[in-house]
């Protein structure tokens, strides 16, 4: 008996497909709707899907089940589209007692727990094609709950913790006498699951993630699977769809504790982005994850070429952000803080020689950070020296502001001498070098005046660490005011200079004295000790 054909549907503009309305509407409430009781005799009936999940396939498979009195086998290959389908189509209703295929595919779906882990991969990767009836229907959460759930029961039978720093293997063993080869078991027992996932598009691994994150995984395991992910998906991707998939790399790091994020990682990620057009909020993201820990940075993680449109060496601006988001996490450590000023100063100096560089951003650099960074201007006074010798054509003006951002008090005196007779700095950054270094020297000298050998200290130990200091005090005075060609404005200046010379050599007499003193007394002390003991030997 020849079947009517009297339906005519449009599957997503692929296929046209001629079907039997009532043998359709009977087991899909959504013909049913459409076409209410139109007899078969009703000609030109049509009907368009845009969104057919499955597509042509999905809808060959559906007909394939109406057509056969509602049965069909179902398993793991083709339950998530089964399912979808049915929810697509409103299939709840049954034939001869038969269960309907929303059913049937719930009651297969019931079964997960029992599938293998390649089965559940492969029904996980059918939903990245069904999405958005497989999340409404409520088929992905089925799906993820079962993954993630395996993923946390093997992680809770590993015998070890995952470690807590991101550029580690991800897995430690507590005993330190454990074997290299099952270092290397624990971590894969970590990791095994990477490859598997990469598979997925950014959307799924985003809600992988999200699952994760409320089971309590170890983030800095989720941050190391994220890099991974991101470098396994450049191989194949098109140019269109690594836009997509570091922009979600970067939005999932993000969502982590920051701390567990490998920050060398981020540096190579931050690389790959040069050639990206990624969004503004995107980069601000991954700016503010790399700042957060800039302690961690190198100067090669900093020396990052500057955009094409700029005329800078390096991305000066860039360092510059990263600044910005370290201080911005409020109360910064003081280790922390000396640990980024030292690497500050290298960076300076590494852009100091820029013949591109503006002043107004060099000086930015140097005023950056506070003062209480550092301990010591020297590192910024040479790269200023090495500016000034590149920018030779700066006014005045330009090169006393420059100097302004130099700490003349954190200046060592070889600093000081070296900046006074420097012809590249103005005359006022010469003076102020001077000025600083007389106080240097008053402070060294009443330093010096003030100590006095302790009872049970050797005089010798005592005049050494003194006379050492008045010699170095007696150099610098001596380079002050002998090489040095002073204004007479100055004169008052090398006058005082030269009587503090006077006053380093007369104490170097008194020291002299009392070191000529305090050997005859240590001298008498021995002679009664050792007549002491010659007397108690007698007498035993």
């Amino acid at each position: 008996m020849d079947i009517c054909c009297d339906l005519e549907v449009d599957v997503n503009g692929e296929e046209i497909f001629f079907v039997n309305k009532e043998i359709i509407s009977s087991y899909s409430s959504k013909i049913g709707k459409l076409f209410g009781k139109s007899k078969g005799a009703t000609r030109n009936l049509k009907v368009i899907f845009h969104d057919f999940p499955g597509g042509a396939e999905g809808f060959e498979l559906m007909t394939r089940f109406c057509y056969n009195n509602g049965k069909i086998e179902i398993s793991p290959v083709n339950v998530s589209l089964l399912f979808c389908i049915a929810h697509f189509m409103d299939m709840y209703k049954s034939v001869s007692g038969m269960h309907n295929l929303i059913e049937q595919s719930e009651k297969s779906l019931e079964e997960m727990r029992y599938w293998t882990w390649s089965e559940l991969l492969v029904v996980l990767k059918q939903c990245q094609d069904l999405v958005p009836v497989a999340n409404s229907s409520g088929l992905l959460d089925k799906c993820l709950d079962s993954l993630v759930g395996r993923l946390a029961f093997a992680s809770e039978t590993s015998p070890c913790p995952s470690t807590s720093s991101p550029d580690s293997s991800g897995i430690r063993l507590s005993c330190d006498t454990r074997s290299t080869e099952s270092l290397r078991n624990n971590f894969f027992r970590a990791t095994w699951w990477f490859e598997d996932l990469a598979a997925f598009n950014p959307y799924l691994v985003k809600r992988v993630i999200k699952s994760m994150l409320s089971q309590k995984f170890d983030h800095s395991i989720i941050s190391r699977f994220l890099f991974y992910y991101q470098k396994s998906k450049f191989v194949t991707a098109a140019s269109e769809e690594k836009q997509e998939i570091f922009e979600a790399a970067v939005d999932m790091l993000h969502s982590l504790d920051w701390r567990a994020v490998s920050c060398k990682s981020l540096f190579g990620i931050l690389r790959v982005a040069q050639n990206l057009s990624i969004s503004k909020c995107c980069r601000n993201k991954l700016e503010s994850m790399i700042g957060s820990q800039l302690d961690q940075a190198t100067l090669d993680n900093l020396l990052v070429p500057s955009p094409v449109w700029t005329n800078y060496l390096y991305d000066v601006n860039l360092v510059l952000r990263f600044l910005k988001s370290f201080l911005g996490r409020g109360s910064v450590p003081l280790a922390q803080l000396k640990k980024v000023a030292g690497l500050m100063d290298l960076y300076i100096a590494e852009v100091a020689p820029d013949p591109r560089l503006r002043p107004s951003k060099f000086l930015a650099l140097v005023m950056a950070l506070p003062d209480s960074a550092g301990d010591s201007s020297d590192g910024i006074y040479r790269a200023m020296d090495m500016y000034l010798e590149v920018h030779a054509d700066l006014s005045d003006e330009e090169k006393i502001r420059i100097c302004c951002g130099l700490n003349y008090e954190k200046l060592s005196l070889e600093a000081c001498n070296h900046l006074a007779q420097n012809p590249k700095f103005p005359s006022k950054s010469a003076n102020h070098a001077l000025l600083t270094q007389q106080s240097k020297l008053k402070s060294l000298l009443q330093d010096t005046n003030q100590q006095k050998p302790f009872k049970d200290s050797p005089c010798s130990f005592v005049e050494t660490e003194n006379k050492e200091k008045k010699d170095e005090a007696c150099e610098q005075i001596v380079l002050y005011a002998g090489k040095l060609d002073l204004s007479t404005e100055n004169e008052k200046l090398r006058a005082h200079l030269q009587g503090m010379q006077w006053r380093v050599l007369e104490l170097e007499k008194v020291c002299r004295k009392m070191q000529s003193q305090m050997a005859k007394m240590m001298k008498s002390r021995l002679s009664s000790r050792n007549n002491a003991r010659s007397v108690s030997r007698l007498c035993s």
